[in-house]
Parts: structure tokens; C-alpha cells; sequence
């Protein structure tokens, strides 16, 4: 079995609690940027929603780099296809309408959320990560209400684009609770 050095979950913490921060803002930020093109599904409102994921994808190959002296990748090069499908997915389903764009939002966030929740508790030993355990798990269940809600009458995106908002609250409170984790190794 290998043991973790504390100094090598220290540089880890770290730099999640850094990507974390940046996480969060860039979460909030889309949010309300997004919110007030949503009314319809126009090509900048497309263009938004394609760049969540990739977003994603650039988070994500951070964390795994950051994560190779703490544990196997592996997930989060999981998360970074993934989310390379659903931009993909995005952008051709916004060719299609609302109900298109809420099915591939929906299981993005299903199996985003899988893989976080898998991530985090792999990571409860570093600390900071019950935010992200609660998040993924959030994020399992939003999903399948994404992919319920496409199927209504007169879908609509704003539930999508305000699922990144509590997204965005646990990486801060998990941030924080990095600086804490950091600072006591």
C-alpha cells in the first residue's frame, strides 16, 4: 500500500484549493451571463452552454495533473471525455431545440456527477472533499431532472443553467476547507 506524504497532498490541496476558486467564479460568472440570454436558444446562448463542459474539460486535465502524486487519474481523464462528448453533444442538440439540449445536459451532469462523487470520496482523506461529495451526488439527481424536464410541455433552460450555481457555492466551501487541510499538513 503507499502511503501519501504529507507534503505531496499539501502541493495537492493546494492547487485544487487554487482551481477550486477559480471554479466557482467561472461558475457564478456563466450563470448570470447565461441567464440573461436564455430566453431563447440562439447561438450565443449555444455558444454558452458548449463552453460549460469545455470549461470542464480544462478543469479537470488541471486537477488530474495536479492529482498524479496523490492517487490515479484515471477518473478525471474519464471526466475530460466526457465532457469533450457532451460540448459535442451540446452544440449539435442546439440545433434541435430545448428538449435536445436538456436530454445532453442531463446526462452530462449525471455522469459528471458520478465521476466526482467517485473522485471526492477517494479524496476524503486529503479533506475539504464533503462539498464535493454532496456536489456529485447534487449533480446525479439535477441530471436525471434535466433529462425528466426535457420531455414537458414547454421545456426551459433556466433549472440547467441554475444547476451551476450551487455548483459553484460547493467549490468555494470546498476550497476553504482545502486552505484548512492544506495548512494542517
Amino acid at each position: 500500500m503507499t502511503t501519501v506524504t504529507a507534503p505531496r497532498t499539501s502541493t495537492t490541496a493546494s492547487t485544487l484549493r487554487r482551481l477550486y476558486f477559480v471554479r466557482f467564479a467561472f461558475a457564478m460568472a456563466w450563470a448570470l451571463v447565461t441567464f440573461t440570454t436564455a430566453r431563447h436558444l440562439g447561438p450565443l446562448t449555444v455558444t454558452l452552454l458548449v463552453l460549460y463542459p469545455l470549461f470542464d474539460v480544462v478543469a479537470a486535465v488541471i486537477d488530474a495533473r495536479a492529482s498524479r502524486a496523490t492517487g490515479s487519474p484515471t477518473l478525471l481523464y474519464v471526466n475530460v471525455a466526457v465532457s469533450l462528448l457532451a460540448a459535442v453533444g451540446l452544440a449539435i442538440a442546439g440545433a434541435s431545440g430545448i428538449p435536445a439540449v436538456l436530454a445532453v445536459w442531463g446526462a452530462w451532469a449525471v455522469v459528471a456527477g458520478l465521476v466526482q462523487l467517485t473522485v471526492a470520496v477517494t479524496r476524503r482523506g486529503m479533506g475539504g472533499q464533503w462539498p464535493m461529495i454532496i456536489s456529485g451526488g447534487i449533480s446525479v439527481l439535477a441530471g436525471g431532472s434535466f433529462i425528466a424536464s426535457a420531455s414537458a410541455d414547454d421545456p426551459v433552460l433556466t433549472n440547467a443553467i441554475g444547476y451551476a450555481v450551487p455548483g459553484a457555492i460547493f467549490f468555494l466551501i470546498s476550497a476553504i476547507r482545502l486552505g484548512r487541510a492544506a495548512k494542517a499538513n
